[in-house]
């Protein structure tokens, strides 16, 4: 790495993790003039892309995947460390993935798999939601669905 100050190489004296533990911090020292410098190492994540029904694109976003299980959790037994988890799990499922694009489908249709294993009325109430059902009768056939599953 080069020297900020002027411009000759450097050689690292010490290496750690940086506090959030996401990085390396890194101890360096010029071979040229001797001043020493700190640099951060960080691993480059591409952005993770969701393709909406519309066509539209935008970044995938962690905060809006929550509070759509939030709601569907609303007034449910169900903890935030599971809800996080979920949320965790899918992420870590998406970005596992080879496909930088992900269509919003395989997002929901993964939430509510995991959804239907936690909570059948979270479950229930995020399809109903997610797959906008139009009457009562839609309703009831993911009732009886989930009902014949278990």
């Amino acid at each position: 790495m080069k020297c900020p100050f002027c411009g000759g190489e450097s050689r690292v004296i010490e290496s750690r993790p940086a506090a959030d533990e996401e990085a390396v911090r890194r101890r360096r020292e010029c071979l040229a003039c001797g001043r020493r410098f700190t640099t951060m190492e960080r691993v480059e994540v591409p952005p993770l892309i969701v393709v909406k029904k519309d066509g539209r694109r935008e970044r995938f976003n962690r905060d809006k995947l929550l509070t759509g299980v939030l709601k569907a959790c609303e007034k449910r037994p169900v903890p935030l460390e599971v809800i996080e988890k979920l949320a965790d799990d899918i992420e870590r499922d998406l970005r596992s993935s080879l496909d930088q694009e992900v269509p919003s489908v395989v997002i929901g249709e993964r939430v509510m798999e995991k959804l239907r294993h936690i909570d059948g009325v979270a479950y229930v109430r995020f399809a109903s939601v997610y797959r906008e059902f139009k009457d009562i009768n839609e309703f009831r056939e993911q009732l009886e669905q989930l009902l014949t599953s278990r």
